[in-house]
């Protein structure tokens, strides 16, 4: 039996119309911000942290590369979990996890106990109140029309809290010690419960889902569905590429001879563009087919790369590849959301985005370890350019044969 869906006009208890559909925006897009923060900023901990504690640099490096796959691990369930009791009761627990592990990670006195702050507590915060749980919420509150520039701003959020937390923590850091700026963050996450109180569901919510679907019969009915599947291996690419960004250009400009500050220049400007570029997306993606857009996406980031790798090296140079990598960096997350959404409905988005997302997260891992492992065995990160350029066409093919329509369970009776 096909399912039945009410849908209202998103109107919510404290306004309607536009009043209403702003308070869900706003407040999911500053839980995006503040989420996304800190975990962007912790770079900057890595030096005082590992000087005051006596520790090798590699051991913040496994925490925080725990700390991927925790999250990476940890969404599906979280998004499980927001899709039953609710998104906002996720992320209040979220919140909290998310403040003890930044101030137990400022109290870590041994390599054990900042695994399990910095890493596992830090990374099941991140997943149970940043921008996936944001956007699953989006897809239940908001009207059809709304989605996909809406997810747009959750992105935008997350890349704005990118750019407003590294100077902030650089200035709590030079000003109260890395130790006491852990805390300040861990203050400010508890910000977030009360911001989540914007995406409660009311009573009769915004959007109604009756349907004998089970949580089984929609696990199954995804990971057999081939445009799901591509989906996935599509998005795996972009953790890939841009995991490996992250971490690497600042070790390799210096190799080509730049210095230092073009590091964090880059990522600052991939950071600001992001906003731009996941913003844009969103809304495209109300507009275009959201398959072409990935496709699109992929395939420039391919060009972009061969052309940063083949031209000579300069500080101009770097500058542009940033700027154009930052309007093509998360840019992937709206689109992607999106046919989730448009593919089998938003009453289980938390979970099968969640999955989706897992994808990311394992290629993110990749992505940062095989670019060291490059590195060791060729002395240069020549070849996992290329690995690079390859992964981008090739994701660019894959999201090709996808299907940017409601499953047959979804369409309407002819």
């Amino acid at each position: 039996m096909s399912p039945i869906i009410k849908q209202s006009d998103a109107r919510g208890e404290g306004g309607s119309g536009w009043t209403g559909l702003a308070v869900i925006v706003v407040c999911g897009g500053l839980i995006s911000m503040l989420a996304f923060g800190p975990r962007s900023a912790m770079g900057l901990f890595l030096a005082p942290l590992s000087e005051d504690r006596g520790w090798g640099r590699e051991v913040f490096a496994l925490a925080l590369a725990i700390q991927n796959l925790v999250w990476g691990f940890a969404q599906p369930l979280f998004g499980a979990i927001g899709d039953k009791w609710g998104e906002a009761r996720v992320m209040v627990l979220g919140a909290v996890l998310y403040a003890a592990g930044l101030a137990l990670t400022a109290g870590a006195e041994t390599p054990l106990v900042l695994m399990l702050a910095a890493g596992v507590l830090i990374g099941l915060g991140i997943a149970g109140c940043a921008f996936a749980l944001v956007i699953a919420a989006f897809g239940k509150l908001l009207p059809d029309e709304s989605r996909s520039w809406a997810f747009g701003i959750g992105m935008a959020s997350g890349s704005l809290g990118q750019f407003v937390f590294a100077p902030l923590g650089q200035a709590f850091i030079s000003s109260y010690g890395w130790e006491n700026a852990l805390y300040y963050f861990a203050i400010i996450m508890l910000v977030i419960p009360f911001l989540a109180i914007g995406l409660r569901a009311p009573a009769g919510g915004h959007r109604t889902l009756m349907s004998e679907q089970t949580f089984k019969q929609a696990l199954s009915e995804a990971f057999g569905h081939r445009s799901y599947v591509l989906l996935a291996i599509g998005f795996f690419v972009c953790g890939f590429q841009v995991a490996f960004i992250t971490v690497h250009l600042p070790a390799y400009l210096n190799d080509m001879g730049l210095a230092p500050k073009y590091g964090a220049w880059s990522l600052a400007v991939i950071g600001l563009f992001n906003v731009i570029g996941a913003y844009s997306a969103g809304v495209l993606g109300g507009r275009m087919n959201k398959r072409s857009i990935l496709c699109w996406i992929y395939f420039l980031r391919a060009v972009a790369i061969a052309a940063f790798i083949l031209l000579p090296i300069s500080p101009a140079g770097v500058l542009i590849f940033a700027g154009v990598m930052g309007l093509l960096w998360l840019s992937t997350v709206p689109p992607t959301s999106g046919l989730v959404a448009v593919m089998f409905g938003p009453k289980y988005m938390g979970t099968l985005f969640g999955f989706v997302f897992l994808s990311h997260q394992i290629g993110s891992f990749l992505g940062i370890w095989l670019g060291g492992v490059f590195y060791e065995i060729y002395g240069n990160y020549d070849m996992f350019w290329w690995l690079a350029i390859a992964a981008g066409l090739a994701a660019a093919m894959v999201h090709y044969p996808i299907r940017d329509m409601p499953v047959a369970r979804l369409q309407p009776a002819q």
